[in-house]
């Protein structure tokens, strides 16, 4: 790409959990792309948890990033609690009081570059805000925020917590979907704790100079339009929605980044045959629940890779407490072994490229939204089983609004435990029925409209070079 930098600086500063970590740095390597200097800032343990799991070698990531390890105090590290009955991570809160220590590096970061660029640009998570204030009164600085979120999942909350309605009637049969499903309260979906640490945030987003999306208008266009209209103050605010921020063309077999041993099974499976399961990093389940998953997924007879991992901890390197043991069916791998029915994948698994393989032909997904995007510009359709946070609402998005997926729990059950026919169900439904079939069309129809929007003249690739120019202007 040309370089259009002409002395203008990027920040990036995200919040400390996998979802968001890996978002801004691949925003990051978008940046740098066009030969703008990117400065990545966090813990050290962070840092290194977003550069040992992007989905680039982090030998192959440019130059023109640059991280930043600054200090922040010791902070409790808790094993998650897989017997929670809200399933939202509060073992990561004291990781996200801990960034309140960012506060003074990030600032004296800022002003040191702004000595020496014609323009800084902090761009920073939604619930960084208040680490970034700051930055409002040092000249030549102008702040962004990123949301992490889908614009339907925010123009929801938005609608939810100022009790409007929506504006154009022809959006009244999606408030119905909504409401008949029962919407989850935001208790339901968060902590206490964690909604007080989101208000905290709010007060500090009027030093926002515009807003960044991981989305894509082919996606949700029409739902960035209503945020920005339900949230306008009056200011000249700018939204662009330029993702996917994923990667869109995975590396040939030869030169995979990873010999996984996933990618060596899928290699050998029919096209759209294989479901991948995977309820991301923050999601711990209880004993039970893993044990009628196990049972759903024998019982259903399609291929699968099931990544079952425990939940990221505050600090993924820490040593501190004991390990849980996740504990199978009896006899439960050695059967799908023999069966060559599926591969159970303990440690971290390639998402994307299995995402990306053509004998990958679904996703039982938790709904965060970085698997959303990723699947979604995979072309792959998706089995929703939301957990918590912006879940639920991503979840009636896929299945409702973009009908690319399926519900296989509804929002309103958080604490029962799914059983193994709902989940065979499922199965079958999306890999072995006609309505999965259609679903299965819709998506791959949809990922390909949102593979080409990041081509030259594509309506992302035009968001991007739009934002690229402005802070560059």
């Amino acid at each position: 790409m040309k370089d259009v930098s002409g002395s203008v600086v990027v920040i990036m500063v995200p919040l400390p959990a996998q979802g968001h970590l890996n978002q801004l740095l691949e925003l990051a390597h978008l940046v740098a792309s066009y030969g703008i200097p990117v400065h990545y800032v966090g813990s050290a343990s962070h840092n290194r948890q977003a550069k040992v799991r992007f989905h680039v070698l982090a030998s192959s990531l440019t130059s023109n990033i640059c991280f930043h390890d600054f200090p922040t105090p010791p902070f409790l590290s808790p094993t998650p609690n897989p017997n929670s009955p809200n399933k939202f991570p509060s073992h990561l809160q004291p990781a996200f009081d801990a960034t309140a220590s960012l506060r003074g590096p990030v600032a004296s970061l800022v002003r040191s570059l702004s000595l020496e660029s014609r323009r800084v640009i902090v761009v920073h998570d939604s619930m960084m805000a208040s680490v970034v204030q700051d930055t409002a009164s040092v000249p030549k600085t102008e702040n962004y925020v990123f949301h992490s979120v889908s614009a339907f999942a925010l123009y929801w909350y938005t609608l939810e917590a100022t009790g409007r309605t929506l504006p154009q009637k022809e959006h009244v049969d999606i408030t119905e979907l909504f409401l008949s499903k029962g919407s989850p309260s935001l208790l339901d979906v968060f902590t206490d704790e964690f909604l007080k640490f989101m208000a905290s945030q709010h007060e500090f987003l009027k030093f926002s100079s515009g807003s960044i999306y991981n989305t894509c208008r082919v996606v949700e266009g029409r739902y960035v339009d209503l945020f920005a209209s339900v949230t306008a103050n009056g200011t000249m605010t700018k939204h662009w929605a330029i993702g996917p921020f994923n990667p869109l063309k995975l590396p040939e077999k030869e030169s995979r980044r990873s010999a996984h041993v996933c990618m060596e099974w899928l290699d050998k499976q029919a096209p759209s045959s294989v479901i991948y399961v995977s309820f991301g990093t923050t999601t711990a389940l209880s004993d039970q629940q893993i044990r009628e998953i196990a049972i759903g997924l024998e019982r259903s007879g399609q291929k699968f890779i099931w990544v079952l991992r425990e939940a990221d901890k505050a600090d993924i390197f820490s040593g501190g407490g004991e390990a849980r043991k996740i504990e199978l069916p009896q006899g439960f791998e050695e059967t799908v072994e023999t069966r060559d029915l599926g591969v159970v994948v303990r440690d971290w698994a390639p998402q994307l490229e299995i995402l990306g393989h053509p004998a990958t032909g679904g996703f039982l997904s938790h709904c965060g939204w970085n698997s959303c995007m990723e699947s979604i510009s995979m072309g792959v359709p998706i089995l929703a089983w939301p957990m918590h946070s912006d879940q639920p609402r991503n979840a009636v998005l896929i299945a409702q609004v973009l009908k690319i997926g399926l519900i296989v729990k509804d929002c309103m059950s958080q604490n029962k435990v799914v059983k193994s026919p709902a989940i065979q169900g499922a199965m079958k439904a999306l890999m072995a029925s006609e309505q999965g079939n259609e679903t299965r069309k819709r998506a791959v129809k949809l990922g390909a409209a949102v593979r080409g929007s990041m081509d030259e003249g594509g309506v992302s690739r035009a968001e991007l070079d739009s934002f690229i120019a402005h802070i560059s202007r």
